[in-house]
């Protein structure tokens, strides 16, 4: 992977608990995000990358190398430019919202990046709290705040480190949106740290899983979500995400048909326009598996396939169905009698019943 372009990461550091041992190629557009248990690994990866723990190996962001040991370079964490968004949104409390922004742009001795700080305060919506005192700011307004000290320098790469953990299920749901539209605006390769899986289906666009401080899987979100290794990560919340559109309305059933590389299906109109770009999110716990079309059914979502793999679940009662639907691969987690009664095996064409679909808009 040395030689792929884009953030490179070869890193091993030994620890009490376990070795981070990883060679990674990560792209330098959208969210990679950096999944795994506590204690996996994860904070100490983003940790090595911005300088801050001295691993072993190598580093490089595009044409810059900030770290190779084999040549003895190191370059220090002020030097690397990065921004960094910790648990805690890290403000000086003694300073308002506009001086804490401002205290990172002095700190860098780039006041030309002043604009970069307009744009970010437009992406983040807080451009109204530039003299509220830091006290007053509820959760989510502290964190957006952080967020935005951290891009105020234009960095080259954005380090966020669990950055909705702190947070309520309220204040998580108001962060998120911003986040989404950082990703979607901005060309700033980010890593994201977390073990929520709503955080994973909604950001990434390129997962990668840690299992004590070793790699499990490093691909693209609409693979990663359907790989084995991610689904026995994952477990209860395995399934696919990929994207679709609307694709028509019916109003008087308050319904809409969402189309994706999979097929069509029908789900609770969210009120968006016909065309409008959606991330899909199918369940495995939610696809159920017949050898027939079953019309008699309340279940209104059927899509036709032939299974590819039948892999081990993390419980042995269970089993992991793999079903290719057009271009998308769907999971089907559903019991080893059920397989063993229907005679279900590799290349069989069967239905999936989708009992529930999630529109991530």
């Amino acid at each position: 992977m040395s030689g792929a372009p884009g953030l490179s990461i070869q890193l091993s550091l030994a620890r009490a608990d376990f070795a981070l041992q990883v060679d990674l190629a990560l792209p330098t557009q959208g969210i990679t995000v950096v999944f795994g248990p506590s204690g996996c690994g994860k904070t100490t990866l983003l940790r090595c990358v911005a300088g801050l723990e001295k691993a072993q190996g190598r580093v490089t962001l595009g044409d810059a190398t900030w770290q190779d040991s084999a040549r003895k370079w190191f370059k220090p964490t002020w030097q690397r430019e990065i921004g960094y968004v910790f648990q805690e949104a890290s403000l000086f409390e003694h300073l308002n919202v506009r001086q804490n922004l401002h205290f990172g742009l002095r700190r860098v001795q780039q006041t030309s990046h002043s604009g970069g700080l307009d744009l970010t305060l437009e992406l983040l919506g807080i451009g109204h709290l530039l003299d509220r005192a830091v006290h007053s700011l509820s959760g989510g307004e502290r964190q957006r705040v952080a967020i935005a000290r951290a891009l105020a320098t234009r960095p080259e790469l954005l380090l966020m480190d669990e950055p909705l953990a702190s947070l309520d299920v309220a204040r998580r749901k108001e962060v998120l949106p911003w986040l989404e539209r950082l990703r979607d605006e901005l060309h700033i390769p980010m890593l994201y740290v977390t073990h929520s899986v709503d955080e994973l289906a909604r950001l990434a666009d390129h997962v990668v899983v840690l299992e004590r401080g070793s790699v499990r899987s490093s691909a693209p979100l609409r693979e990663a979500m359907v790989s084995q290794e991610v689904a026995l990560a994952i477990g209860d919340e395995a399934g696919l995400v990929t994207q679709g559109h609307i694709a028509a309305r019916s109003p008087h059933e308050h319904l809409a048909q969402v189309h994706f590389g999979g097929g069509t299906l029908w789900v609770r109109d969210p009120g968006l326009a016909v065309g409008h770009s959606v991330r899909v999110r199918i369940l495995a716990r939610d696809v159920s598996l017949a050898l027939s079309a079953h019309e008699d059914s309340t279940i209104q979502n059927r899509l036709q396939g032939s299974i590819e793999a039948i892999d081990t679940d993390t419980h042995p009662s269970q089993a992991i169905v793999r079903v290719r639907c057009g271009r998308e691969l769907l999971l089907a987690r559903v019991t080893r009698r059920a397989i063993d009664n229907l005679g279900l095996r590799a290349g069989d064409s069967v239905w999936c019943q989708v009992k529930s679909v999630a529109l991530i808009v």
